[in-house]
């Protein structure tokens, strides 16, 4: 036979080659991508937007916006939510940039996190804080009953405001304005650190006096805060719970003053009589100070009075609602009672009810009685029962280890298990009577009792092993306690007990 023809085998290619020395073969492809995306994400984590999407974007025309620059930041309430894209002077009309004004059209965007912007929204050039430098816009979106502007759309001069700079109030306070402010300005320092005399003290407030009139404003702080809350509850009231209560109040005056200008006479009279009167209060102004003095201590202690009889109103007013059915029925109610009430007059005489009462005395006093004696025995029952949930139901419930012997049942259910045991041993065998017998072989173990009170002598018997002793062994008593409450001790320890060959 001839041997078979040797097996052709195929140059390996050259990508093949590469990869077999461990090198993938598309790994300039893979180059690539990875530096696309780290360009990519460069360029979203430095400018946070698309480079193919269509920002929202505003225009606002300005008196003047030299201040602000490409760039700066957009903010609502303190937040960024955009920049400015561009600044270029414009007419005013916003129409054209051939013109020699000073008004200014601004391009800013605004990101989701700022929209909507409405129709009657406020911009405002302001300056940042010291450490960031520059200024920014601060816009007011405006009223959600406005319509909201859309992309491209320009907010007028009239809505814009820049921020006053130092140098426009030094510049409008010219050289006799200036010297009419430094008087102004000594004046009032003094007038803040006169010392006043005793002829000044003695129409001034007890507090205040000997005070300047800087330190008396000092003092007046004190309570600033109070009346402050106190006027802005006031301010918020006057404004009503509904819409237009203020208007209706300003209208319902004005019919009032409108009626009073028709009855001049008496309107002149009442200007009379309240002359009259603010006369005798002022005659009487030591007490109505006094009594002003007293008012915030009074209002204090009637705000929460009056907090709580406003909140108790709607649930009354409920009340009242849910009573005028009745309310009208009472009368019906009250007529139709009357045979009732003659029937109940008949039955309460002395021959009906009250009899019944007095042959019921007896037994009222006897269960008097009875419910005296009740006031005994429960407590002692309750100390029963704490007794059983605190100590005996636990000791019943617990299960005793005892090595090999133990049955894994609680402590009460191996306790009928004995009872049941030795009802079976200790039956009727014969006309003796009911004995529990023991039945032991005979061995080579001799044992004996100790001595046994009825015969005097040990009992002796033999053994085929030698006895283990009893389990538990014999050591001492539980201790007794009969100066504590059964509910206050603790449950015994079952496991305490000794579970080895006793002696």
């Amino acid at each position: 036979m001839t041997p078979p023809a040797p097996r052709q085998v195929q140059p390996k290619t050259y990508d093949e080659r590469i990869y077999r020395k461990g090198h993938p073969p598309h790994r300039v492809r893979n180059a690539l991508i990875l530096i696309a995306l780290v360009i990519v994400g460069t360029y979203l984590a430095w400018t946070k937007s698309l480079p193919f999407g269509n920002p929202y974007e505003l225009k606002a025309v300005f008196k003047n916006a030299a201040n602000i620059r490409k760039d700066s930041p957009v903010r609502i309430a303190g937040v960024n939510v955009g920049e400015v894209t561009s600044v270029r002077s414009v007419c005013e009309d916003g129409l054209t940039d051939d013109c020699a004004s000073n008004y200014s059209e601004v391009t800013f965007t605004v990101d989701d996190s700022g929209r909507p912007i409405h129709s009657d929204a406020q911009i405002e050039i302001r300056p940042r804080i010291f450490l960031e430098g520059n200024f920014f816009l601060d816009v007011h979106p405006g009223s959600p009953s406005a319509h909201d502007l859309s992309s491209g759309d320009t907010i007028p001069v009239a809505q814009t405001a820049t921020a006053v700079q130092l140098d426009q109030i030094l510049t409008s306070l010219q050289a006799p304005d200036r010297a009419n402010l430094q008087k102004l300005l000594e004046g009032y320092g003094q007038a803040l650190n006169h010392k006043p005399t005793a002829a000044d003290d003695a129409t001034q407030d007890p507090d205040v006096q000997g005070l300047t009139a800087a330190q008396a404003i000092n003092e007046s702080f004190t309570h600033g805060q109070t009346a402050a809350r106190d006027s802005a509850i006031v301010n918020e009231a006057l404004q009503g719970t509904t819409a237009h209560d203020l208007s209706n109040l300003i209208a319902g005056q004005q019919r009032i003053f409108a009626a009073l200008s028709r009855h001049e006479g008496s309107l002149k009279d009442l200007i009379t009589n309240f002359n009259i009167t603010m006369g005798a209060l002022a005659a009487e102004s030591d007490d109505l100070r006094e009594t002003v003095r007293e008012l915030p201590e009074l209002l204090e202690a009637a705000n929460p009075a009056l907090d709580e009889l406003n909140a108790a109103f709607p649930s009354t007013r409920a009340w009242a609602l849910e009573m005028i059915p009745g309310v009208r029925e009472t009368p019906a109610t009250i007529d139709a009672a009357f045979p009732w009430i003659r029937q109940t007059r008949a039955l309460l005489a002395p021959d009906e009810l009250q009899g019944l009462v007095d042959d019921l005395q007896p037994a009222v006093d006897e269960f008097a009685q009875f419910t005296q004696g009740q006031l005994e025995l429960l407590p002692a029952i309750d100390l029963f029962n704490r007794c059983q949930l605190n100590v005996i139901l636990p000791t019943g419930d617990a299960r005793i280890e005892d090595g090999s012997f133990t049955t894994g049942l609680r402590n009460y259910q191996e306790f009928f298990s004995t009872m049941v045991g030795l009802a079976g041993e200790s039956q009727n065998f014969d006309g003796n009577g009911s004995y529990t017998r023991f039945m032991a072989g005979g061995g080579g173990f001799p044992v004996q009792t100790q001595v046994a009170q009825q015969q005097r002598s040990p009992l002796f018997g033999a053994m085929t092993a030698p006895p283990l002793g009893t389990r538990p062994a014999r050591l001492g008593k539980p201790p007794y306690k009969p100066n504590a409450a059964c509910h206050k001790q603790n449950p015994p320890n079952l496991q305490a007990a000794q579970i080895g060959p006793g002696p």
